[in-house]
């Protein structure tokens, strides 16, 4: 496989070395030099497959000769070791819950994927890899977890002091090990300034093997790719050709994936953007101006992003095959929609969060008579128990599974530093040494 620098065209690199470097120069992301095409016909035996079967297929695809089918097979039986239900709400609305790996949310996907990938490869270094990451909430549970344990690589996770939930913040920092948690006293784009930073520092990267597990890498958006062809093998095929997806985002990763996987030719008519407050890319398809505002805090916090990493890999994806960036769909969801959205959905039958929410808002309002909706959800309720509690009209509790009540009496382990880069060089290197 292939890969090229956005930024900077002449730079091309293998998987592998995608895989291990993150970005490329100048900060670029790395898009395929290839984008796989599959007929209508090949569509339709891959979404008779099981699961497992289909990912092997398409990520061979994707990455070629460099890994084994076999290889890519065992990764990925370690990887998606859980179910992908696809729930009906209503009679033209359903739900794909992604939540259901080990951190209960969707990006358990890519991490998990990222890290059995990675681990077949960490032999070759002679420095110390290090995974450093930023999180505005279930990233950095998802990278733990999925790295926990494993020999030769730290993991090293920025987060927002005091922005992400009690439970997430208990999943990530209480583990130990080779997992090490850094409390930043800034916002999660503070957290995502840091981590460039230390991509681009000379001293860190002359003592250790940098990566980076954030959406940015290419190996979590062909994970995710795979789950909306699950999601649509559910489907009845009628409905093909008439789907539309509302996708929450906050630094875009996802949407990335299934705008991906529409071009492999999976039938998606349209998908809807789906953001809170934190509304760059609305804007931006609203009135053609790029203009990030400051990042709010909102119920919604994985999606407390205003500068999207990943918007560029789709502007590119939209250039290399002549479409236009207005045949996205957008929208966003202010707080108090988001609460009233919660409580709608659990008239329903259906209990969410308010990442859920905020899509679903979107698709509702937005679908028309004769199309079928596909609202993505991202996080388990029981990740915003306190808050969806206070929602809810009805006094429904979410009960905590019993391995994350453990969890929740564990005590924080986090380091803790401020927005200067110099402060956060010397921490990294008092970690790993």
């Amino acid at each position: 496989m292939k890969l090229y620098n956005i930024k900077q065209h002449d730079e091309q690199v293998t998987f592998y070395q995608a895989l291990i470097q993150g970005l490329g120069k100048d900060q670029g992301l790395f898009f395929p030099v290839d984008l796989p095409k599959f007929s209508a016909l090949e569509i339709n035996s891959m979404l008779e497959m099981n699961f497992i079967e289909r990912s092997v297929h398409i990520l061979s695809t994707y990455i070629g000769s460099e890994l084994s089918k076999n290889s890519i097979l065992s990764c990925v039986q370690n990887a998606f070791n859980f179910p992908v239900p696809l729930v009906f709400i209503k009679n033209n609305i359903a739900i794909l819950e992604l939540f259901h790996g080990p951190t209960l949310a969707f990006k358990d996907f890519g991490s998990r994927l990222m890290a059995q990938m990675l681990n077949k490869v960490n032999h070759q270094f002679d420095k110390p890899m290090v995974i450093l990451t930023a999180t505005s909430g279930d990233t950095g549970a998802a990278v733990a977890h999925a790295f926990v344990d494993l020999s030769n690589i730290h993991v090293i996770i920025l987060y927002p002091k005091g922005k992400i939930s009690v439970l997430q913040e208990r999943l990530f920092c209480t583990l130990g090990g080779n997992i090490s948690t850094i409390s930043v006293d800034g916002d999660f784009d503070s957290c995502q300034f840091l981590v460039k930073k230390a991509f681009e520092d000379n001293i860190l990267r002359q003592i250790l093997d940098l990566n980076s597990a954030n959406s940015i890498n290419i190996s979590r958006l062909l994970a995710q790719v795979c789950y909306y062809f699950e999601g649509i093998s559910q489907l009845p095929h009628q409905m093909h050709n008439k789907l539309v997806i509302a996708v929450p985002s906050g630094n875009f990763g996802n949407l990335t994936a299934g705008l991906l996987a529409q071009s492999c030719g999976l039938p998606v008519k349209k998908f809807i953007v789906a953001t809170n407050m934190n509304d760059t890319v609305p804007r931006f398809l609203k009135n053609g101006y790029w203009e990030p505002h400051p990042t709010v805090s909102t119920f919604s916090n994985a999606m407390d992003v205003s500068c999207p990493n990943n918007w560029p890999r789709i502007e590119e994806l939209f250039r290399r095959e002549n479409r236009s960036i207005k045949e996205l769909k957008y929208g966003c969801v202010n707080d108090m929609l988001t609460e009233k959205t919660v409580q709608e959905i659990s008239d329903l039958g259906y209990l969410s969060e308010p990442h859920t929410a905020v899509a679903y808002r979107l698709l509702s309002d937005q679908l028309d008579s004769d199309e079928f909706g596909i609202c993505l959800g991202t996080a388990h309720p029981v990740k915003f128990k306190e808050l969806v509690e206070c929602f809810l009209k009805k006094k429904i509790q979410v009960v905590l599974p019993v391995s994350l009540k453990e969890r929740m009496r564990l005590p924080i382990l986090s380091y803790e530093t401020s927005k200067c880069f110099s402060s956060l060089r010397n921490l990294i290197l008092k970690i790993v040494s």
